[in-house]
C-alpha cells in the first residue's frame, strides 16, 4: 500500500509507525490527528554542535522538539525506532542525495546524533477547526515546498538557505491563519512571508522543490511558512560526511500531542 494519496486512516502513533515499519510509504499529512508530527535531521557528533547552534539561530525554521544521545534510536517524545518507524527517509553523502529508503538501520553509526524539529503539519488542524481551508489536505497531496533566496543564520560549518511551505489561503482568511498559527511558535509558528513569491526567490509556484503542486484560486493569497526541510539545505550546502533525513513530507508521528505545543489562551 504506497502512494501519495493513501487516505489518513491512523488515528494512534504506534499504530502509525508499525504500518511504515511494515513498509507503507505515503506523505503523513492528516495522519493521527492531534499528534505532533516532526522533521527528522540525523548527523555525525562532529556536526551537531554547529546544527545545534544553526537551529538556535533560526528558530522559526528549526525549533528543536528533542535530541537524541550519540547513536540512541529514540527520545522521550518518540518511543519507536528513528531508524525504521518514519515512511520514508533521504540520505545524503558529503551533501549529495545517495537516495531515499524505507529505513536506515543499515546506515546507523554509535555516533550519530539525532535532532526532531517542529512541524508545520502540527498547527494544520487548528486551521481547519478555525475555518481555513488548507488545499493540499483537501486534494489528498503533499504541501509544497520550496527553496528560497533567504540564506540562513550561519554557525560553523552548518549555513543554507531558508525552505517554506506555501498554502493558498482566502484573502480574507489570511489574518486568521496569522493568528492560528502565531500559537504553534514550536511547531514553525506564524507565517514569514505573504503573497509575493518573487521576494522569496520563487519564480514558479506550480514547481516546488519538494512535494506537490497546489491549486491557488481566485481570491486566495499564498500564504508561507517556515519549513523544516532547511536542516536538508543546509546539509547539501554544508556536505558532512553523512546525513539521515526524512523524505519530505514523510514524517515522524511522535509521542507528543499538539497541545503540547499550543501558546496563549
Amino acid at each position: 500500500m504506497t502512494g501519495s494519496g493513501t487516505p489518513a486512516v491512523f488515528t494512534d502513533p504506534r499504530e502509525a509507525r508499525a504500518a511504515y515499519r511494515g513498509g507503507l510509504r505515503t506523505p503523513t499529512a492528516g495522519h493521527c490527528p492531534g499528534w505532533t508530527q516532526a522533521n527528522l535531521i540525523s548527523l555525525p557528533q562532529e556536526f551537531a554542535e554547529d546544527f545545534l547552534r544553526f537551529a538556535q539561530r533560526n528558530p522559526q525554521a528549526c525549533p528543536v522538539l528533542g535530541v537524541t544521545e550519540p547513536g540512541a534510536v529514540s527520545l522521550p517524545i518518540f518511543d519507536g525506532d528513528l531508524r525504521r518507524d518514519l515512511p520514508a527517509y533521504r540520505v545524503y553523502d558529503r551533501g549529495e542525495l545517495a537516495g531515499d529508503r524505507t529505513d536506515v538501520v543499515d546506515l546507523w553509526r554509535a555516533d550519530l546524533i539525532t535532532f526532531l524539529i517542529g512541524c508545520s503539519f502540527t498547527f494544520e488542524a487548528a486551521l481547519l477547526t478555525a475555518g481555513v481551508p488548507v488545499r493540499h489536505l483537501e486534494d489528498g497531496g503533499n504541501v509544497p515546498m520550496y527553496t528560497t533566496s533567504v540564506a540562513c543564520r550561519p554557525a560553523g560549518r552548518m549555513a543554507g538557505p531558508l525552505v517554506v511551505s506555501m498554502r493558498p489561503i482566502p484573502a480574507d482568511r489570511v489574518e486568521d491563519a496569522i493568528r492560528v498559527t502565531a500559537r504553534h511558535p514550536s511547531v514553525h509558528g506564524a507565517p514569514v512571508h505573504i503573497g509575493r513569491p518573487e521576494l522569496l526567490g520563487i519564480d514558479d509556484l506550480t514547481r516546488p522543490d519538494f512535494g506537490d503542486p497546489v491549486r491557488i484560486e481566485p481570491g486566495e493569497v499564498p500564504v508561507f511558512w517556515a519549513c523544516g526541510v532547511t536542516p536538508q539545505a543546509a546539509v547539501m550546502r554544508s556536505k558532512p560526511p553523512l546525513a539521515i533525513g526524512h523524505a519530505p513530507g514523510h514524517m515522524a508521528i511522535t509521542d507528543a500531542r499538539d497541545t503540547d505545543y499550543l501558546v496563549g489562551g
